[in-house]
């Protein structure tokens, strides 16, 4: 006669119970969620908050100082939100260009035989990476301030160029009849680029033949543009910024709040990127290095084209969370008054209509998105680099 089975003897199977925990901790997620959502909507209620983005059709009635697309005290709150967006995203690429340089270089100069350099490098990152983001965006907005002069007596440079406590002022181009094909000549530049660089990084497989490409790259890139440029006729004008009473009109500028806060990132950041650089760097083993200049490469070649390829593949990774910290402490912009998404949307719209619900979580997807955008880009080029690997 058989052993009868118990109705529960599927629970010792250890994959049905991993299911049905699974399962139960999902439920109790959204369970949470929902109650959390539902009390939420009930306090909203009996208090008699108003809800929805109807405000965003609202007149802001104030002015940004600095605003890359047209704004005015008229527009609507969903303008502030686009302005506030764009400079964030502006400040952003900014100063991850410039932290990237710097700490690249850094990250090198930290591992240099010279003891003087070595030191400096090493100096720069104890020095910054200790203290406080906000302090120094302070400390550079401050010393900007005092040390710019006034309007009147403005650094110049060439005539056109201006230099003073409110900002750095430079000619602004205007785009003219004729001018979209001179980009349409640097779009099929990029292009071409791309193409001869593969199809040399194919014969280099091959053949085991390096080529340098710079002369087709300024060729494609520079050339080709410039000589379309001249056979146009030059189309582009400029708006040079003049001296009117007690400020600068025309041009363009670049605001003390803006060159503070996208230095005082770009040096703050560079700093762990320095030391994200020089760990991929001594990751690479020594005998890849000796390698090198047993083949008869010079200390710049060797680092070039075998040490960082190398070194960024292990480099990768926490630069990407350093691009992502900085993006999220450009809001500490608000500090200076830059105008920042935080700065005018989160935060003058916010007192003015007071729906902190809708506010809060569209500045949060604002971040959340960028900082996806960011991850998503790198992860893919890591991927690109490790898959090249030999």
């Amino acid at each position: 006669m058989g052993k009868i089975k118990s109705p529960l003897s599927f629970l010792y199977n250890n994959q049905i119970k991993a299911f049905l925990f699974q399962v139960i901790t999902l439920v109790a997620v959204v369970y949470f969620f929902y109650n959390a959502a539902d009390n939420l909507l009930s306090n909203i209620e009996s208090r008699g908050i108003h809800t929805g983005f109807d405000f965003l059709g609202v007149e802001s009635g104030f002015d940004i100082a600095e605003h890359l697309i047209d704004y005015s005290s008229t527009s609507s709150n969903l303008r502030v939100f686009y302005v506030g967006l764009i400079n964030t995203i502006v400040v952003s690429v900014v100063s991850i260009i410039f932290a990237s340089i710097i700490g690249l270089v850094v990250g090198i100069a930290r591992l240099s035989n010279n003891w003087l350099i070595a030191k400096l490098a090493g100096g720069y990152i104890e020095l910054f990476r200790n203290i406080p983001i906000l302090l120094q965006i302070l400390f550079w907005y401050n010393l900007a301030l005092v040390s710019f002069p006034s309007p009147k007596q403005s650094f110049e440079l060439f005539d056109s160029v201006f230099v003073n406590l409110r900002g750095i002022y430079l000619p602004k181009p205007i785009a003219t009849e004729g001018f979209v094909w001179v980009f349409v000549a640097l779009v099929v530049g990029i292009v071409l680029r791309v193409l001869v660089k593969r199809h040399f990084n194919k014969a280099h497989d091959k053949s085991g033949v390096k080529t340098n490409t710079l002369a087709y790259s300024l060729l494609l890139l520079l050339v080709l543009p410039m000589m379309l440029y001249f056979a146009l006729g030059s189309p582009m004008a400029f708006d040079y910024p003049t001296l009117k009473g007690f400020n600068f009109k025309g041009g363009m500028s670049l605001s003390p709040e803006f060159l503070s806060l996208a230095f005082a990132l770009s040096v703050y950041t560079a700093t762990y990127i320095a030391e994200a650089i020089r760990s991929g760097i001594e990751s690479v083993p020594k005998g890849q290095k000796e390698a090198a200049l047993a083949m008869g490469l010079t200390q710049r070649q060797s680092l070039k084209l075998v040490v960082l390829p190398q070194a960024l593949k292990v480099a990768i990774p926490p630069i990407i969370n350093q691009y992502l910290n900085l993006t999220k402490n450009s809001s500490l912009a608000a500090a200076i008054g830059y105008s920042e998404i935080v700065s005018v949307f989160a935060g003058t719209v916010l007192n003015q209509v007071g729906q902190a619900l809708e506010i809060i979580f569209m500045t949060m997807m604002v971040y959340l998105t960028i900082s996806l955008v960011v991850s998503l880009v790198l992860n893919i080029v890591n991927h690109k680099m490790s898959i090249n690997e030999r």
